[in-house]
């Protein structure tokens, strides 16, 4: 096939999940299904922590943050993948394809940031209860989230950038339901190896950095509880961090799943499941984490809607 520059291919096909027509209404609702599970759950959140004074907190500040990312996060891929699939079409247009690798690369990059500022502010919580409001005021918080969005949108706009120089085949196929950056570096038809080093420091600087952040504060409260004598103490203060860290968890598991089937295998299968996983499982289930395990969410839940003590 004659390779063409990338200024004169105006579309892509995306394979989507499966080419079988019998899943693809199953497909279609299971989707859409977690799809508005996700955005009424975040928005819920976001939702139930502004109308609660109770929650005006740094902790639920960076929550209601990390909510509305979940919602962006999802909404740059799942929508398109349906739109595909009710009008039968594999397509999606070149400046669109960009677009989406260029959002999806920023929503995924400040989760991992984001989680990183709450494990920092759960360490200052455990570590230093008496400077807490002091440290953990709203301007060093409005700063530090807005520090994290100015790093992510330029290093996804040093991708796309990159991105521009590659030529690609008339006709090209990314075995996908979204554009991924892997993918797609490695269905380009010119010399990738330029990008390859620059998405794997990206990928170091902004995933492995991070972890090791939350990795150390976690390490820091873990010796500040040692500390406590009674076990009532240390079941009390560590129980603030049990949402954190299932989500940390399950962030961090599903996308090393991304980046190993991506980077160690060629089966397009491991790499769908891992993705599915990564892009809209983690943030479907993050509402329900932080809902079902934390009592001050609880809280604020029922008096939303005027619910008993009794519910949830």
């Amino acid at each position: 096939m004659e390779a063409e520059n990338h200024t004169e291919v105006s579309q892509f096909l995306l394979l989507g999940l499966s080419d079988d027509p019998k899943l693809q209404p199953l497909l279609c609702g299971v989707f859409l299904c977690m799809y508005l599970f996700t955005v009424l759950g975040n928005l819920l959140i976001i939702v139930a922590i502004s109308s609660d004074s109770h929650l005006h907190t740094p902790m639920y500040f960076f929550l209601s943050n990390l909510s509305f990312v979940e919602i962006c996060f999802t909404s740059a891929t799942v929508p398109k993948m349906l739109v595909n699939v009710q009008v039968q079409s594999k397509n999606i247009s070149y400046i669109g394809c960009l677009i989406q690798v260029y959002f999806v690369m920023i929503f995924a990059g400040m989760d991992s940031f984001l989680l990183t500022v709450m494990a920092y502010d759960r360490y200052v919580a455990i570590c230093q209860p008496l400077y807490y409001m002091v440290i953990m005021n709203p301007r060093f918080c409005g700063i530090l989230v807005l520090i994290s969005w100015l790093i992510i949108f330029w290093v996804s706009l040093l991708h796309i950038l990159l991105m521009r120089r590659l030529t690609f085949c008339v006709g090209t196929k990314i075995p996908h339901f979204f554009c991924e950056l892997t993918q797609i570096l490695k269905v380009a038809c010119s010399d990738t190896h330029i990008n390859n080093i620059v998405l794997n420091v990206a990928t170091a600087l902004l995933g492995v950095i991070p972890l090791t952040g939350i990795l150390f504060s976690y390490s820091r409260i873990v010796a500040s509880l040692m500390r406590i004598s009674s076990a009532g103490g240390k079941y009390k203060a560590f129980s603030t961090c049990g949402s954190h860290l299932a989500v940390v968890s399950l962030f961090y598991v599903t996308g090393l799943g991304v980046h190993l089937s991506s980077a160690l295998t060629h089966s397009s299968l491991q790499n769908l499941i891992a993705s599915v996983m990564y892009t809209v499982v983690t943030p479907m289930l993050n509402p329900f984490i932080y809902s079902l395990r934390n009592k001050d969410m609880k809280g604020a839940l029922r008096r939303l809607f005027n619910l008993p003590a009794s519910c949830l």
